[in-house]
């Protein structure tokens, strides 16, 4: 009799509920922990805030000048901030949800292709990766196009299943659309998924289905494609791409590579390395691609792929368990927790400074508290750069009584991020009339040289004639107060 035991104990060991809630809580739980980050807000999450902040139409006037390829998602914002009002709750936790459910479909294709502890353990891998962590917490979005990409790939293991109709590809499309208008560089996630096609063997049928539901999203997204090209000087920014900015992609290829190899597909079911690995590595290397014609590299223009790589370790971790399990039952079961816990107390130090304000580059909200304790009625305010503003923009009530001297039109009327200011004689003058100035700039630990004249005006006009009676640096901005010298 014990001998009849010992299988059934084994396979109700490695049997388990549904996968995705315990993911998706799982990562939710990483996303509220320490969510707003000590009440602090960096430049790329102050762009959407400010943006926000504006009707519909100011933002529609806006994207006509910059940033037309966050539209979407600067309305969706809008909704919310309308809705709820800003903070950083309102603004991160869209992040969180997005986050949630791109986890919860890794568990759910990883349970559907290779078990339902290779599922687990991608999805619970997911929340733990160091970049998910990061833009798990990010007002922008880049975890939306994540959630997007994990449910059009769920939706194609679906149809590889032969469980879809002309209902999933026209979701199939819609999300591919909604995705790509997020983000556009998204779109790379068709090539994955021909990739998935090509291994798979899918039949023609299939295939016409995709082609006409992928042509559909890519037509939606080519006016948002063609019409950005306009606005390219905004990724001016993003050096080029060179050997040393491989060495992340091809650790995390590696990695793929490995679960990749312990996969074994199950009976009429596509291979999860057929997903999983094209997922990972199409978009890593076609972004790689297109930055030898245009720098492009950034990593969260592709954070969707790490959706690839946490299904990949999920593979390998079903893989140890399968192989533990006839022979150690007990022990097998333990593999995926024990694995869960080591990894989440070697990542606990990253974690906690991945919420903490340091973790960014800058702390707009931390400066706009300097300014108001050191302003003094009737004082001047410049910026260097202008796009240092972002300050004002979204703490305006800690700059009343000072007024913006470089300023001619603000970033509203503008239809800008940062305004559009005065010429350099024009800002000379104004600043050689005052008595009193704050410069608001970068903290000296990452400012960068002086590239503009009206920059250059600023701080000669300062140096010339002015001498500095305060200054503060904090959380990377710094408040400089001048006063005039004695004529």
């Amino acid at each position: 009799m014990t001998s009849h035991i010992a299988p059934l104990r084994a396979a109700l060991l490695l049997r388990r509920p549904p996968v995705w809630p315990i993911a998706a809580l799982w990562t939710l739980a990483l996303g509220l922990w320490g969510l707003s980050r000590e009440q602090s807000l960096w430049r790329d999450e102050a762009a959407t805030w400010q943006v926000a902040l504006r009707s519909t139409a100011e933002i529609r006037y806006m994207v006509e000048q910059v940033d037309v390829v966050h539209g979407l998602y600067y309305l969706l914002m809008r909704g919310l901030f309308v809705w709820f009002g800003p903070s950083t709750t309102t603004l991160r936790l869209p992040s969180v949800l997005a986050m949630a459910v791109a986890a919860a479909c890794v568990a759910v294709i990883g349970h559907r292709l290779a078990g339902a502890w290779a599922g687990l353990g991608g999805g619970l891998a997911f929340g733990l990766l160091p970049a998910v962590q990061f833009y798990l917490q990010e007002g922008r979005p880049y975890a939306l196009v994540a959630a997007g990409a994990g449910i059009a790939t769920l939706l194609l293991v679906r149809a590889l299943e032969g469980r879809g109709g002309p209902a999933l590809w026209a979701a199939y499309g819609g999300v591919v659309l909604l995705t790509g208008l997020l983000n556009w560089l998204s779109l790379m996630i068709l090539s994955a998924h021909l990739a998935t096609l090509i291994w798979a063997r899918a039949e023609r049928r299939l295939w016409t289905r995709w082609a006409v539901a992928s042509a559909a999203a890519v037509a939606g997204v080519l006016p948002l494609i063609l019409f950005s090209r306009n606005q390219s000087e905004q990724v001016s920014w993003i050096p080029p791409l060179t050997w040393h900015m491989m060495i992340g992609p091809a650790v995390l290829l590696t990695i793929g590579g490995l679960g990749a190899l312990l996969d074994r597909p199950r009976p009429g079911r596509p291979a999860a390395a057929a997903v999983g690995l094209p997922l990972l590595a199409v978009p890593q290397l076609g972004l790689a691609g297109l930055s030898l014609v245009r720098p492009l590299f950034v990593d969260r223009y592709v954070v969707f792929s790490l959706l690839g790589l946490a299904l990949l370790i999920g593979v390998g971790l079903g893989a140890a368990v399968r192989a533990a399990g006839p022979r150690f039952p007990r022990a097998a079961a333990w593999i995926l927790p024990g694995t869960v816990a080591v990894a989440m107390a070697a990542l606990l130090p990253q974690s906690l400074a991945k919420r903490s304000p340091a973790s960014r580059v800058d702390d707009v909200l931390a400066v706009a508290a300097d300014v108001r304790r050191l302003k003094e009625p009737g004082g001047a305010v410049v910026f260097v750069p202008a796009a240092r503003r972002d300050t004002r923009s979204v703490s305006p009530d800690a700059f009343t009584g000072l007024r913006d001297i470089a300023l001619e039109r603000s970033p509203v009327a503008s239809g800008t991020l940062k305004g559009v200011e005065a010429g350099p004689a024009g800002i000379r003058e104004a600043m050689l009339a005052q008595e009193r100035i704050l410069l608001v700039t970068d903290a000296e630990t990452v400012a960068k040289p002086w590239s503009g004249e009206r920059d250059r005006v600023k701080i000669s006009v300062l140096e010339e004639h002015f001498t500095v009676v305060a200054d503060s640096q904090v959380r990377g901005r710094r408040v400089t107060v001048y006063e005039r010298l004695t004529r």
